[in-house]
């Protein structure tokens, strides 16, 4: 491919052996020879007692930091990944190695503008509002016990169980004090209906059968549960007055008429953000199928690898790693990598659109741009401006994030 380079450097003579040397001193700090102290062998006995081989790998390194930028700047390119690095010669006299750049792939531009992508309408409905007020007075309801009642469904049973398979007590099948929630589907079906009518104190036997999708060694059979209900629990909704709605947050709301249209506007925002995401995706999309790109595999497999650690980051938080999750869906490290190749690929491609729209713009961005963006960033997330950039990898990664954004607020105001 094109934007493959392969630059070779034969290293020798005396530059060579300043190499060897830089990491004899560095090597013999951790080495111990009978007779010497931790870190003063001569050089002599070190090569006679370890040999000169044990400095080949990390001489490598050494000429790699030395001679690296050197190789990149005499044939002027820039790495978009890591590059490969092979030893073709290595030995007292000389070091010849080879390294692999893979450069940023050749992208065609093709058309980007008046792509017919229209933006959908929003659109807030009553029964929207209604549903929103419902999740609200039942999350923020006061679960009380029922005296003198019956379990309803949106009731709260707690209740002792105990099962039974085939005459003989089912193993996890039995709890105590257990609250179930009626309606909410927790246990196999028949259960939590059996219990709907049930008084406090009340005890009661019930002749189910397990579902087909159920566990190999007991789908489909009959189970015999006996349970008592020792309380009710009901919940009891809050009443829609101006202290509840100040307990939500809402400010200046005092009817029922304001509390209406302020929960329809947060609805409406979440769905502008909503329509919005999808056309700038329908957007990106359509745009990139227009450019001619051959990405190489290299490319993939680097971004690839990036989603993943990107994930790995994510499922940390909830307290699993990358392998367990490999057990948990039953996956292989190819099988997710394949999985994540063709996203991998259109977030390249999405990449390539944008910085060839900056191109074919002439967006640029100035340093004090950048550093006003920089700023403004790092007040918003409360650190100074040299630790966001610190975290953001410097000055041009602003620069290239705001080229960017320009470059999409270009694509979307031109469909």
């Amino acid at each position: 491919m094109e934007n493959v380079v392969v630059i070779t450097k034969d290293i020798k003579g005396e530059e060579w052996e300043k190499i060897l040397d830089e990491t004899f001193k560095k090597k013999r700090k951790d080495v111990k020879i009978d007779g010497f102290r931790k870190g003063c062998v001569p050089k002599d006995v070190f090569m006679k007692k370890v040999g000169v081989e044990s400095l080949y790998m990390d001489a490598v390194d050494e000429a790699l930091r030395v001679y690296y930028k050197e190789m990149l700047d005499e044939e002027n390119v820039v790495p978009v990944i890591e590059p490969k690095v092979d030893i073709k010669e290595i030995n007292e006299k000389k070091l010849v190695i080879e390294i692999t750049v893979i450069t940023a792939p050749k992208v065609e531009l093709g058309e980007y503008k008046n792509l017919g992508i229209k933006k959908d309408k929003v659109k807030v409905t009553k029964e929207e509002i209604d549903e929103e007020i419902k999740n609200l007075t039942h999350k923020y309801a006061d679960i009380v016990v029922k005296e003198n009642g019956e379990v309803a469904v949106g009731n709260t049973a707690v209740i002792d169980f105990e099962g039974f398979v085939d005459g003989e007590k089912l193993e996890g099948g039995s709890g105590e004090n257990y609250p179930l929630e009626i309606g909410s589907h927790t246990f196999i079906p028949g259960f939590e209906e059996g219990l709907v009518g049930m008084k406090a104190g009340e005890s009661k036997e019930l002749n189910l059968k397990f579902p087909e999708n159920y566990t190999e060694e007991l789908k489909g059979k009959d189970v015999l549960f006996k349970v008592t209900v020792n309380e009710i629990k009901e919940r009891v909704l809050p009443e829609l007055t101006k202290e509840f709605y100040e307990d939500l947050g809402f400010e200046n709301v005092n009817t029922e008429d304001e509390f209406r249209k302020a929960i329809e506007e947060n609805i409406k925002k979440r769905k502008e953000i909503d329509v919005e995401n999808k056309f700038i995706e329908e957007c990106l999309d359509k745009a990139s199928e227009n450019i001619k790109v051959e990405i190489n595999p290299e490319i993939i497999d680097d971004e690839v690898h990036r989603m993943m650690h990107q994930f790995e980051q994510q499922i940390q938080m909830q307290g699993i790693n990358l392998e367990q999750y490999m057990q948990f869906t039953g996956q292989t490290h190819d099988d997710f990598h394949k999985q994540l190749e063709p996203e991998a690929i259109k977030r390249l491609k999405s990449r390539y659109l944008l910085e060839e729209i900056a191109k074919a713009e002439d967006i640029t961005i100035s340093d004090e741009e950048a550093e006003a963006e920089a700023a403004h960033m790092a007040e918003h997330y409360g650190i100074t401006k040299d630790e966001l950039l610190m975290e953001f990898g410097g000055l041009e990664i602003v620069k290239y994030d705001m080229k960017m954004r320009k470059a999409m607020e270009i694509l979307k105001n031109n469909n």
